[in-house]
């Protein structure tokens, strides 16, 4: 343990260098997750059930294989699933900023306890490896000592007979940054960069192509995570390795504006536009900027469904074509999750509406979807196919990637509710919370029910009075009456849909503002057949329930109804039910039957339809 001891030290010097900063302007900056308090609400309710979840898992179960890959005994058995296979430790980098966010999030200790107990056994694991290597990839030893001898055998998911080792490595890569940034462990710090100097030590004499080819097996977003690794610590070295992941045949079209994204594996190519985005912040290399921000319009605009979602069995397909890829394995969820990660930092750089119009549609209809309220069970894929139903993971046996990205998809909900400039207030995000802005000494607490209630109250608490912009978005599907008051009084806002109202004035402790947000039923219609549409209430696709997942119709060939309205308005043959917040029924125009229409966050446990 003395050995072990002087070991950090020595490292310790090296670590803790210069951070560095941003080069580049930022329109809105976010809030750290401490200063954002959720409130009663669904993604309250979520967010507990996360905590529960997390604290209900066993550390040392996902240590087992770090400590037996490196030559302990393990503490106890290993989970099953993914984790007992050839990516073992993906979920526990996973859970690492899984805590690290709900610590942030709640200030819940116990959270904390967890991230620096795996974050010491993860330390001793390094240290006796001996050389700074650190993983559960089973027989990942003898994979990286043969890549770094330029034996090297690389395919979509394999990497000399192993599965995706460097996208393993990547979680682990992540989950200690959150450990580091979001609950100050700086042995995370430590970890971390031992594990980049074996890194680069090992890829240290491979040639440019050897590189590529590397690539060419799923490899996560290792761009980002060594971007990160390089603004932590100052070391120039970090950045240079993060350079060299970057992946030619995917990337360089995107910077140059070509779409060559049709067969590709949906999630392997996310997490590496992250890292362009991380890139272009710390360095203002244009050409990483360019890349990020017409894959993201691509995927957006071109190759997502109405939910938020995209890919079919996990791959793109032509642009603009999807009428025909609706089924079982529709919009992966750890798409979505990289999406808004994507998503996050392009807001920050131009503050544009459309881009949080986005983040709301695919946080409702994808990420809570994705989640069941009853027992906080997660979905892989978030399927589409008319007619099916949502098929839970299990929470202790599956540990898939998307149960990884579901240890943090509900502990963030915070994230993106509000931003910030020097003088202004960005609300985003219609979301029942209570920020703290420390800086300008003034807490802003929403209230409301959104989405059953159509607005949100505002309300401004400060020990002295405030001069600023409150920018709140009004959002594209908001066509009329959006209108905003300040203590009663009509406030004439100039705005359209996808735009910011601004409010310029200097606020005082208990001004009230009241944002009227009314939701209407449109209709959201495939790009290559405007017959086939989603119906939409707001932000929010309305699924059309048909009956228990069981239900005995469902092989029968008219099981799903067609709707057959006339010529008659949407809000003429689809009528709200009362007592019922955002729910719907058809009235004469389903055949063989009409169909009750429910929030798609709503619906579990129910066979249904999204398209028709």
């Amino acid at each position: 343990m003395m050995r072990f001891n002087i070991w950090m030290l020595v490292f310790c010097g090296v670590c803790f260098g210069a951070r560095v900063d941003e080069v580049v302007p930022f329109a809105a900056k976010p809030f750290a997750l401490e200063d954002v308090q959720l409130l009663d609400g669904p993604f309250k309710h979520a967010q507990d059930l996360q905590g529960e979840w997390l604290l209900a898992l066993e550390p040392d179960r996902l240590l087992a294989w770090f400590r037996k890959e490196a030559g302990l005994t393990p503490k106890a058995p290993v989970y099953g699933g993914w984790e007992n296979r050839g990516v073992a430790g993906h979920c526990l980098g996973h859970y690492l900023s899984g805590c690290s966010l709900m610590f942030q999030s709640t200030g819940d200790s116990r959270f904390l306890d967890r991230v620096n107990i795996v974050v010491s056994e993860l330390a001793l694991c390094q240290a006796a490896n001996g050389n700074g290597y650190l993983a559960a990839i089973p027989g990942g030893k003898a994979v990286f000592q043969q890549v770094a001898r330029g034996e090297i055998r690389s395919a979509g998911f394999d990497l000399n007979g192993s599965w995706v080792p460097l996208y393993t490595l990547h979680k682990l890569f992540a989950g200690l940054v959150d450990a580091y940034r979001l609950c100050g462990n700086e042995q995370a710090l430590v970890v971390n960069q031992t594990l980049a100097d074996w890194l680069e030590r090992t890829l240290r004499n491979l040639n440019h192509d050897q590189m590529q080819k590397i690539l060419a097996c799923e490899h996560g977003g290792m761009n980002e995570a060594l971007a990160d690794l390089y603004a932590d610590t100052g070391q120039r070295r970090y950045l240079i390795l993060s350079r060299r992941f970057h992946h030619e045949t995917v990337l360089d079209p995107l910077v140059r504006r070509e779409d060559r994204l049709n067969g590709l594996h949906a999630n392997t190519q996310v997490p590496k536009l992250i890292g362009l985005a991380r890139r272009y912040e710390l360095t203002g290399d244009i050409q990483d900027r360019t890349g990020a921000e017409f894959f993201w319009d691509r995927v957006v605009n071109h190759h997502s469904y109405c939910t938020g979602g995209h890919c079919l069995n996990e791959h793109f397909g032509e642009p603009d074509r999807l009428n025909d890829r609706l089924g079982v394995n529709t919009t992966e969820t750890c798409n979505v999750y990289n999406m808004l990660k994507l998503t996050h930092h392009l807001f920050q750089w131009d503050a544009e509406a459309q881009t949080a119009d986005f983040y709301e549609c695919a946080l409702y209809n994808q990420i809570l979807s994705s989640h069941h309220p009853g027992d906080g069970r997660v979905v892989y894929n978030l399927t589409l196919e008319m007619g099916g139903f949502k098929r839970y993971q299990t929470k202790f046996d599956s540990f898939t990637c998307c149960v990884g990205s579901g240890m943090e998809n509900h502990a963030k909900y915070g994230s993106d509710i509000y931003f910030h400039s020097d003088d202004a207030l960005f609300v985003n995000l219609f979301i029942a919370s209570k920020l703290t802005w420390q800086d300008k000494g003034l807490t802003l607490t929403q209230e409301t029910a959104f989405p059953d209630t159509p607005r949100t109250t505002l309300v401004v608490n400060c020990d002295q009075p405030v001069a600023l912009a409150l920018r709140i978005r009004r959002p594209y599907w908001i066509k009329r009456g959006f209108a905003v008051t300040v203590n009663g009084e009509s406030v004439a806002v100039t705005s359209t849909p996808s735009s910011y109202a601004v409010i310029q004035r200097t606020w005082k402790d208990g001004d009230r503002v009241v944002v009227s947000l009314p939701m209407s039923l449109h209709t959201h219609p495939m790009p290559d057949n405007p017959d086939r549409v989603a119906v939409m209430f707001g932000p929010l696709v309305l699924a059309g329930d048909l009956g228990p997942e069981n239900n005995p119709a469902a092989d029968r060939p008219n099981f799903v109804p067609v709707f057959v309205p006339g010529d008659r308005d949407l809000r003429e043959w689809i009528k709200p039910v009362p007592d019922q917040p955002c729910t719907f029924k058809t009235v004469n125009a389903g055949k063989p039957h009409d169909v009750v229409f429910k929030p798609f966050f709503r619906v579990h446990g129910r066979r249904y339809s999204v398209y028709w």
